[in-house]
């Protein structure tokens, strides 16, 4: 969860089953005692589903705690901040109006999607549910929707 490398601090945040008060407590000193150290955190998800049924609290219900301890916000490197895309385009000079995001998540998938320039494609077997989608509170919408991957007929 955090660690010291080459005498600087990092203290990163994501989802993880078993958190408990101890993990909580050494990514709050990591942060808070290192100079320089750096707060990273994979992503903001509220929730995850571990099952069809269940949501379980996701990754951005921990890095919220240790936010709230350190007060600091971390460096958002998953979905849907542009980070992990700004370093694709400049390592592989690829170009995002030839890309397609697909996703099964709204707020994180096709927000990233739409934040840097993809077409976007929600599949409707994970996360989000088509009354969702179709919620007139609604405000993040894809360009496609299908129910899953395999509606795809690619061959």
């Amino acid at each position: 969860m955090a660690q010291q490398a080459n005498g600087v601090g990092q203290g990163a945040a994501g989802e993880k089953r078993e958190w408990g008060h101890g993990q909580f407590q050494y990514a709050s000193l990591c942060i808070r005692e290192n100079p320089g150290c750096l707060f990273i955190a994979t992503n903001r998800d509220p929730t995850g589903h571990m099952t069809s049924v269940q949501e379980w609290p996701g990754a951005g219900t921990m890095v919220a705690a240790v936010s709230c301890s350190v007060q600091k916000e971390p460096i958002v490197v998953g979905k849907p901040s542009s980070f992990l895309m700004d370093f694709l385009l400049k390592s592989f000079n690829l170009e995002t109006s030839r890309m397609c995001m697909v996703g099964d998540r709204l707020d994180t998938d096709i927000l990233f999607g739409q934040n840097t320039g993809c077409k976007t494609l929600l599949v409707l077997s994970g996360v989000t549910t088509l009354p969702e989608l179709q919620d007139a509170s609604n405000t993040i919408h894809p360009d496609l929707y299908t129910n899953s991957v395999y509606d795809l007929d690619m061959y």
